[in-house]
């Protein structure tokens, strides 16, 4: 795939046939007016240098890459490897697109940002930017998910932010995402809405895939000094997809280099049992952009379940649908129970307690690697488990039962 990164999406936000941007009338010049802002501020030296001293100086970038000595030693198999960003400001990936996001609303002249969250990672970090840059900070958030990750709805309070609790359906992302679509509505002149992943109308699947790429850069230059070779393979976990996407696009015009995806399986195949998109979904619209969906019998976005609130949504970015379908990225899926043994695992044998979401691509690379005996994984840990240790251990206690 030569020249990947510039030839998609083409000018209309498509990637083959998905993308595109579905939006009612009064949105539409909004959009239009943030994909001008970013073609503009993309080529502008003055932001870039902006962002890049933020990274560097407030994010802590850049994040390192760490060997699991202890269990690739375990496993037999392959060398696992894993990129660091639970070491990245406010434990996640998340701020990689959320400070270049409000940079760019900045510049636009807005006063608020506007945000769903689903783990709450996406949320705190929003949050962290609008008092960084002195901005209003309002995030929907299911009832679920809020119960669940209560640790990060404390530090969006901290930071500033109004956490605005979404009751309607099943409580989780689909509603937060509704919700906050509906809020941005009433304030566009003076708002943004910051969408937290690589899904949404265009730009904003392109916009997080760039301003997450400074993850899959640093990997592929940290990985040749360590090893003078390219990893095998990469893997990361995919609700929505901007951790893959990141780490995705340092490797992806490197054919030799096999890419992985993984999907959560939850607790069983049948609809409402996991949040599998790409394993059982079908063509079709949801949130203003075409991709590949969960449906129910009668068409409607299927209800979803994944032990990691990050990752239980009905759809999927719409470049990870092109890839899929393409066949450049292979994707597979995990269990909870897998899940929750690769939390415990990495836990116990290296000292990183991992996010529920990331510890689906821990799961998945210890998988693999008991088959690829001298080969080597590079997986992304997408995010710390500060956020979730309240919910693990009161719910399942602490993996030595």
């Amino acid at each position: 795939m030569k020249n990947y990164l510039k030839t998609y999406p083409n000018r209309d936000g498509y990637f083959g046939d998905y993308g595109g941007a579905f939006l009612p009338p009064e949105l539409e010049p909004h959009f239009a007016e943030i994909a001008k802002a970013y073609d503009r501020l993309s080529k502008s030296a003055d932001y870039l240098n902006d962002l890049k001293y933020i990274r560097k100086h407030f994010q802590g970038r850049p994040t390192p890459i760490t060997h699991l000595k202890n269990l690739s030693e375990d496993i037999g198999g392959a060398q696992i490897y894993v990129k660091r960003e639970d070491l990245n400001h406010t434990g996640a990936h998340k701020l990689n697109h959320c400070m270049a996001e409000a940079l760019l609303a900045k510049h636009m002249g807005k006063k608020k940002l506007i945000a769903e969250t689903g783990a709450g990672q996406h949320g705190v970090a929003l949050a962290t930017a609008a008092a960084y840059f002195g901005m209003e900070c309002e995030i929907h958030m299911g009832e679920v998910d809020i119960a669940k990750e209560h640790p990060n709805v404390v530090r969006m309070r901290l930071l500033g932010a109004t956490v605005v609790p979404v009751t309607m359906g099943a409580k989780t992302l689909k509603e937060a995402v509704d919700s906050a679509f509906g809020a941005y509505l009433g304030q566009t002149e003076d708002a943004i809405y910051a969408i937290g992943s690589v899904v949404g109308p265009h730009p904003f699947p392109k916009m997080v895939r760039d301003f997450q790429k400074v993850v899959g850069l640093e990997a592929r230059e940290q990985f040749l000094e360590m090893t003078d070779e390219l990893p095998d393979h990469i893997v990361a976990c995919v609700g929505g997809g901007s951790n893959a996407m990141g780490l995705y696009s340092g490797f992806i015009e490197d054919e030799h280099v096999e890419i992985h995806g993984v999907e959560p399986m939850g607790t069983g195949e049948e609809l409402g049992q996991h949040a599998a998109t790409l394993t059982f979904g079908v063509d079709g619209d949801i949130h203003g952009f075409r991709t590949i969906t969960l449906v129910d019998d009668e068409g409607e976005p299927a209800p979803v379940h994944s032990i990691a609130s990050g990752l239980d949504y009905p759809g999927i970015g719409p470049e990870h649908a092109f890839l899929h379908r393409s066949g450049r990225v292979q994707y597979g899926s995990v269990t909870d129970k897998e899940t929750l043994d690769a939390f415990y695992t990495l836990s116990r044998r290296e000292g990183i307690i991992p996010a529920l979401e990331s510890s689906h691509a821990i799961a998945y690379a210890m998988k693999m690697a008991k088959d690829r005996p001298g080969e080597t994984i590079l997986a992304n840990l997408s995010g710390r488990g500060d956020k979730d240790i309240d919910y693990v251990t009161e719910t399942f206690g602490f993996g030595d039962e």
